[in-house]
């Protein structure tokens, strides 16, 4: 029996209670009224059986409610002689049945139609906080898939990116039983999928069966049970990016209008999508940027070395061993030799030979060395660490050194490098008078920039009176 034969089943069987319950009150009534007037009652049975079960169970129950008050109370009794007046009373029931069902049907259809767009409001309402906050990409693809699983009653919904290759991957899956999806493996569109009819329409498409379909997906889609799909195209800066089907393992296909359902979660993977190829890109410019600048301060560094200082060193010997034929050459070799000085400070400052040759442990000595304020150093590497690594770390320690001797008036800083498995942790803190603000301007400010680029993070404490800590993370490629 199905669903609506055991619905009308039901309302039938409550018409019945209610005839009955109707019959006895009309039977305790009669000696007291016109027996005539009393057949109204019997519209207690009809309307609530055609406000809850509808039509047919309600017109039943009308013809059987008719049928009970002149069989038991219209003379002569005991007989189903209905006159003229027992038909159209039969009449009257039916029309009322027929049309209170068709207005409690419409009142229940935009009850329903209510609920059911509040709930995608408030699904599309949960994504797009999502995507506002910027939260990773994976957890806004799976979040849609879910929502759109929910909404469109499927059994199974999934989230695809087409490859440079031609084919499709799964980026994100909900089931709603025991059944795996397949994530991160690549299927070849050679058979009828949601997938391939979006590649080459690049619009809403259905696939209605399965059976005896080739290649991978529909393979895959028979194993899981799945019936039939439904699904919309993701477009990204109007090229297509990928797809998002729900599927059913029921006879019974989706309704009309679920394409619309998922159309809407879409547009904010879209979003999702283009703001972190945005991401990507600043990320990948500002890396650009800061390894130019670090690669123009080691051609410097080189071009000092190997041309200017190089030239007033053999000046400086060649005016040393003429020193004792002239008594002004003793001051001239003695200025030549603190203009040496001088571009040798700049060299070290431009990218220290240090850093390239012995590494950070070894640079960060040296600069700990130079600091007016003592420096007491606890460094825990086990190894040389990535170039762009070693270098935003030493200017990091050294710029935060310059600002503590300038402004802090600290007694004290420890430096704390710790290589913890896939991370650096740089960790500056002094005991000085606090108070730092990197958005009023500062050397700081380029370190955050240098370390943004690296995909670190910072942090930068200073309250009054307490001194500074400036704490940073960089990834480190496995």
């Amino acid at each position: 029996m199905g669903l609506r034969s055991r619905r009308w089943l039901n309302g039938l069987l409550v018409g019945l209670g209610l005839i009955g319950a109707v019959s006895g009150s009309v039977a305790l009534l009669k000696p007291h009224a016109p027996v005539e007037s009393l057949g109204v009652l019997y519209l207690l049975a009809v309307l609530p059986v055609a406000v809850v079960w509808g039509v047919v169970p309600a017109m039943v129950v009308s013809g059987l409610s008719v049928f009970a008050f002149g069989f038991f109370f219209v003379p002569p009794e005991n007989s189903l002689d209905l006159d003229s007046g027992g038909w159209v009373a039969l009449g009257t029931l039916l029309v009322v049945a027929a049309v209170v069902s068709e207005l409690a049907a419409r009142q229940r259809r935009a009850a329903a139609g209510v609920a059911k767009l509040e709930k995608e409001q408030a699904a599309l309402k949960r994504v797009a906080t999502l995507v506002a906050q910027g939260a990773p990409h994976d957890v806004v693809f799976q979040a849609v898939t879910r929502e759109v699983g929910l909404l469109c009653a499927a059994e199974l919904a999934r989230t695809e990116r087409y490859e440079p290759d031609g084919s499709v991957s799964g980026v994100a899956v909900w089931s709603r039983t025991e059944g795996n999806l397949a994530v991160d493996t690549r299927f070849a569109l050679d058979g009828p999928s949601i997938a391939a009819f979006v590649r080459d329409t690049a619009r809403p498409a259905r696939v209605d069966s399965f059976v005896a379909a080739p290649g991978g997906i529909a393979e895959e889609a028979r194993a899981l049970g799945i019936r039939s799909s439904v699904g919309c195209p993701i477009l990204v800066g109007g090229r297509l990016w990928g797809v998002i089907a729900a599927s059913t393992t029921s006879e019974t296909p989706f309704p009309d209008g679920t394409e619309s359902i998922i159309g809407e979660f879409t547009e904010l993977i879209a979003i999702a999508v283009a703001n972190a190829e945005h991401e990507a890109e600043l990320r990948a410019s500002r890396t650009r940027i800061v390894a130019a600048g670090d690669e123009t301060r080691r051609r410097l560094e080189r071009d000092l070395h190997d041309g200017a200082q190089q030239r007033l060193v053999t000046l400086l010997f060649d005016i040393r061993a003429m020193e004792a034929g002239a008594s002004d050459l003793g001051r001239l070799a003695a200025g030549i030799d603190a203009v040496l000085n001088e571009l040798r400070e700049l060299a070290r400052g431009i990218h220290p030979a240090i850093l390239s040759q012995g590494g950070i442990d070894a640079a960060l000595k040296a600069v700990a060395r130079r600091s007016p304020v003592p420096v007491e150093l606890d460094l825990r590497t086990r190894a040389r660490l990535p170039e762009p690594v070693e270098v935003a770390t030493y200017y990091l320690v050294a710029e935060v050194l310059t600002n503590t001797a300038k402004h802090a008036q600290a007694s004290m800083v420890h430096v704390e490098v710790e290589q913890i498995h896939s991370r650096l942790r740089v960790c500056i803190r002094d005991d000085g008078v606090g108070g730092a603000d990197p958005a009023q301007g500062s050397g700081l400010v380029g370190l955050m920039d240098r370390v943004a680029a690296l995909d670190g993070t910072i942090v930068i404490e200073s309250p009054p009176h307490v001194g500074t800590s400036v704490t940073a993370e960089f990834p480190l490629a496995e």
